[in-house]
């Protein structure tokens, strides 16, 4: 009896491993059949923007089919010093494909790789610049191209013109005041990093005043020296007066080739020496500014808000579908 009940025992507890053990096990391809939105469903974002190609009429006069990120890699690479902090990179970046993108949705034709457009440089060229820094450079500007894949900013659900400079004079401009267009996302703001983190933020010229009247088309009067008439909000001229015409800060910005509209002057002898503040048009982002903001703890979000008003950050497939499908 007692053997029979031990024979019972024995044959049951065989019963339970064999029907609990697989119960345990997870083969390696029940694994791989676990959903990991994470790591396995990229976004529809990235999976979209990997299919546009950017149309770009290369120096050599012809035209290559780019894909959407490499472009974007490679005028990051060409727009902004691969030393910069990452996120300050990242919002490049997002700057830059959000311009593209502009660009591709109001024009059929290519894109230029010069500053009309983007600067952009292929990665066989960027190995002829960096030499034997490519490699970490590179590296840094794809895992900042690649961290915001897919990204632009919209203003009222459109993409904008991601406009971008070197260097503010502490304020950036608006629109209206350089280019004489009213764009609200485009507006004056604060920018106080870039006395600090630009090592051309105060720039001097001096020129023989009979080249200044030259270029300038004037005659001055001995001893005559001009007067500023007004500063736009972002304390650079917007009106000056000189031999008795009037000109706008960037007329003289743009005649005399100075580094930007915050300027002053002084005739020293037959010296005309003209003092900047800043480089660049002053409108949008400050690169440096950026950079300034990264250094101090800013994320690439924060800091593309901080000099795009109102903005927000959208994916190309929702703002631009039809983009898509054209390409």
């Amino acid at each position: 009896m007692h053997q029979r009940i031990k024979l019972f025992l024995v044959v049951a507890v065989i019963f339970i491993i064999l029907f609990a053990i697989p119960a345990l096990i997870v083969s390696p391809e029940d694994e791989q059949r676990t959903p990991l939105p994470e790591k396995v469903e990229p976004a529809e974002a990235e999976e979209s923007a990997a299919k546009l190609a950017v149309p770009v009429l290369r120096h050599s006069g012809e035209v290559e089919e780019i894909d959407l990120e490499e472009y974007v890699t490679g005028v990051v690479a060409s727009e902004m010093p691969a030393s910069f902090e990452k996120e300050a990179l990242k919002a490049q970046a997002l700057a830059a494909r959000t311009y593209v993108t502009r660009f591709l949705s109001h024009n059929e034709g290519p894109i230029t790789d010069t500053t009309t457009h983007q600067v952009f440089k292929s990665k066989d060229e960027l190995k002829e610049i960096w030499k034997d820094e490519y490699d970490w450079k590179i590296r840094v500007i794809e895992e900042a191209v690649y961290e915001t894949k897919g990204e632009i900013l919209t203003f009222e659900g459109k993409p904008i013109t991601a406009a971008f400079f070197s260097t503010s004079n502490g304020w950036t401009e608006n629109a209206k005041d350089y280019w004489e267009e009213d764009v609200p996302y485009l507006a004056s703001v604060e920018s106080k990093w870039d006395e600090q983190a630009a090592p051309g933020f105060h720039h001097e010229v001096t020129m023989p005043i009979s080249e200044f009247e030259q270029k300038l088309g004037i005659t001055l009067a001995e001893g005559e020296q001009g007067s500023i008439l007004e500063r736009t909000p972002g304390n650079r001229i917007k009106t000056v007066e000189i031999a008795g015409k009037t000109f706008s800060g960037r007329e003289i910005r743009e005649t005399l080739d100075l580094r930007s509209t915050d300027f002053e002057w002084v005739l020293q002898g037959d010296q005309v020496v003209i003092k900047t503040k800043g480089y660049g048009h002053g409108v949008g982002m400050s690169q440096y500014g950026a950079n300034g903001m990264a250094l101090a703890g800013s994320t690439y979000k924060e800091i593309v808000q901080h000099y795009f008003s109102g903005v927000e950050l959208s994916s190309i497939d929702q703002a631009v579908p039809a983009l898509l499908v054209k390409r």
